[in-house]
């Protein structure tokens, strides 16, 4: 069978929220309607691969143990990260042996690796490296989720269940449960790639929605409210506590390197803290090259994503953990789908 390609890939997720293609992917505008030919041409070449998995030219496989995808069919950052581990905090508590796969973006290795608590961001990636930190449970990272896969159950063979995150449209890794995540601003234009935000039509069939505003319309599957907030504590790099409420008085520099770097502002302000400034840097940003500005005396401030890649470098930067709430019967919904994933031929 043949080697199957990796899904095509949207525009630079490197802009913040108020850039160019989060502006223009937010109504039918001109540009908008001058891109749509292309996004014809995309929506045939995920298509031809979809139905390319579909006929067994491109190979899928199961690794045997159930499978959750924790994805998104938009651009841009939808939040999967903190549900992935708010997904794998739940299974640990019912007594599953989960373990995660990821592709490991903005990593400079490409081979497929074990993520260990103490792995450096650079070689497994940010978002891996907070999973493992903060989850302390068994990661791997590889291009494909699938030799990921395989690799998590060969190094860790107690493994009794595997959360992937994101990976709705990679199909060479089979799954049982599918979770789509949106953030608030839905399907945005509805219009695919690069008109819009979307990568594949919308809808399509998948096992659990959870958004985090209005409620996308079409397709059949149970919809899930979801709340982000930040805890009322920040965390230092020895794992020390300080109260947000100590930190009102304080000039902070904020900073975030995420996908959408002013919602963390946000956020922050209305915790009642001041910030004197804020830095958005592009997703995944390394930190390799920033220098901390020498004649402020601002503390640093950050999201625990950022801090994993900072607190080497500058280990008095304190992060902010993400705190979700979901909507209720979200976690009953995917136990009833788990236990059906037990009765699965693979």
């Amino acid at each position: 069978m043949a080697a199957a390609p990796q899904p095509p890939a949207p525009p630079p997720s490197d802009s913040a929220p108020a850039g160019t293609w989060q502006r223009l992917w937010r109504q039918r505008g001109a540009l908008a309607w001058t891109l749509w030919p292309l996004s014809l041409c995309y929506g045939l070449l995920v298509a031809l691969r979809r139905a390319l998995y579909r006929a067994g030219l491109f190979r899928s496989s199961h690794p045997g143990i159930p499978v959750i995808v924790v994805g998104n069919v938009i651009a841009g950052g939808a939040g999967k990260t903190p549900v992935v581990m708010a997904v794998v905090q739940h299974l640990q508590a019912q007594g599953w042996r989960p373990g995660v796969v990821s592709r490991g973006y903005g990593r400079n290795t490409h081979d497929s690796r074990v993520v260990l608590p103490d792995s450096p961001p650079s070689m497994v990636g940010d978002e891996p490296a907070l999973i493992a930190r903060s989850c302390q449970v068994p990661v791997v990272v590889a291009a494909q989720r699938s030799a990921a896969a395989r690799l998590l159950r060969t190094q860790y063979p107690d493994t009794n269940v595997i959360v992937c995150d994101d990976g709705l449209q990679h199909w060479a890794l089979a799954r049982d449960i599918e979770i789509c995540v949106f953030n608030d601003q839905g399907v945005g234009n509805g219009f695919l790639l690069p008109a819009g935000p979307l990568r594949e039509p919308w809808p399509r069939p998948v096992d659990i929605v959870l958004h985090a505003g209005p409620a996308p319309q079409g397709g059949s599957a149970p919809r899930f409210a979801l709340q982000r907030q930040l805890a009322d504590f920040a965390l230092r790099a020895d794992g020390r506590r300080v109260p947000l409420a100590s930190l009102h008085a304080t000039p902070l520099l904020a900073l975030a390197a995420i996908a959408r770097p002013e919602d963390f502002f946000t956020l922050l302000q209305a915790q009642g803290l001041v910030l004197v400034e804020t830095l958005a840097l592009p997703d995944h940003f390394d930190f390799n090259s920033w220098k901390r500005p020498s004649n402020k005396g601002y503390t640093l401030i950050c999201t625990e994503k950022d801090a994993v890649k900072l607190w080497p470098q500058h280990p008095d930067a304190l992060a902010v953990p993400l705190q979700l709430q979901l909507g209720e019967g979200f976690f009953a919904a995917l136990d009833a789908r788990l236990q059906c994933a037990l009765s699965s031929p693979h």
